[in-house]
């Protein structure tokens, strides 16, 4: 029996000793093979060095070097095609969720789950601003999907080699990971644990510095829900009522010809125009983020490209 454990980094030089560290005290106490399949999403400072002189004393560590930068749910995919295990595990590399974990996870599978979720009861370490936004985020996209994510629950994540057979029989250029692993379905159970802090570094998703928050929200929706088009949809039917409305308003001021009538359309007018402007360019930018998926679907590109597979096929 042998488990995978995927792990795409990008410039983590400071937590990958520690991290094999922990994972090779883990599987020390299981019975079962394992590998380390570390994807390198083309890190600039010595993680790889650290990882080939670790990979020198320990062949279960396997480094999938990618050609370029492609981003994190790339790199996780690309770990997954390469993976070998009958269960695969995939987790960030700064170490706040715990290693120490997999044996519960690993439990829940032989057991019969086919997915298992790490749930956080606590998050150390993190802006409490952030928390909330993330907690919205996720209701959103449950709200508007048909599709339930689990709450606190992020990649850390075990997956049996039926349910990932499935996922990678998926070719959607830019997934929307957390969905998909819930999409496929089986049986899915959680551990739940405190989430620690960072070990060291500094993290590459921060909330004021990154795009990568807003784009996985939009991600999620987006694949998995139309309703933001019909929610278009409905804003034109209202301005058009409204427009109507503001019509037989300026109709009915022109025949009454108050003094005070030729204030009125001047003040207004304004306003509305930034109004009906803003609604035009909310409808306009939702199609948008449709037509973008469509167009990235009909280039029908790869989603990553390998360099180098040390340690694999």
């Amino acid at each position: 029996m042998l488990i995978s454990v995927v792990l795409s980094f990008r410039n983590e030089s400071e937590n990958l000793p520690e991290l094999i560290r922990r994972l090779e005290l883990v599987f020390a106490s299981e019975p079962v093979g394992y590998e380390l399949v570390f994807v390198n999403d083309a890190s600039t400072d010595s993680s790889l060095d650290l990882l080939l002189k670790a990979r020198a004393r320990n062949k279960s560590i396997k480094i999938v070097n990618m050609s370029r930068r492609f981003g994190n749910t790339p790199c996780v995919l690309a770990g997954f095609a390469q993976s070998k295990g009958d269960a695969v595990i995939y987790m960030d590399t700064d170490l706040q969720d715990p290693p120490e974990l997999i044996p519960q996870m690993l439990q829940k599978w032989r057991e019969g789950a086919d997915v298992v979720h790490t749930t956080r009861t606590a998050r150390k370490g993190e802006n409490a601003f952030k928390m909330w936004l993330t907690r919205q985020a996720y209701r959103a996209i449950n709200g508007l999907s048909d599709i339930t994510i689990l709450q606190n629950t992020g990649d850390f994540k075990l997956i049996s080699r039926r349910a990932l057979n499935e996922i990678l029989q998926l070719s959607e250029f830019d997934p929307f990971l957390r969905g998909l692993v819930a999409w496929v379905g089986f049986k899915q159970e959680q551990v739940f644990y405190e989430r620690d802090a960072r070990f060291a570094g500094e993290t590459k998703y921060s909330l004021w510095r990154s795009l990568n928050p807003y784009k996985e929200f939009l991600r999620g929706i987006t694949t998995f829900s139309t309703l933001p088009l019909y929610f278009a949809l409905f804003l034109g039917i209202l301005v058009s009522a409204l427009s109507f409305v503001l019509f037989a308003v300026m109709v009915l001021t022109a025949l009454v010809a108050s003094p005070s009538s030729d204030l009125f359309w001047p003040r207004v007018q304004p306003g509305i125009s930034l109004l009906l402007g803003g609604i035009i360019l909310l409808t306009v930018g939702i199609l948008g983020i449709y037509v973008g998926r469509i167009h990235r679907e009909s280039i029908d590109r790869p989603r990553y490209i390998i360099a180098e597979f040390i340690g694999g096929e």
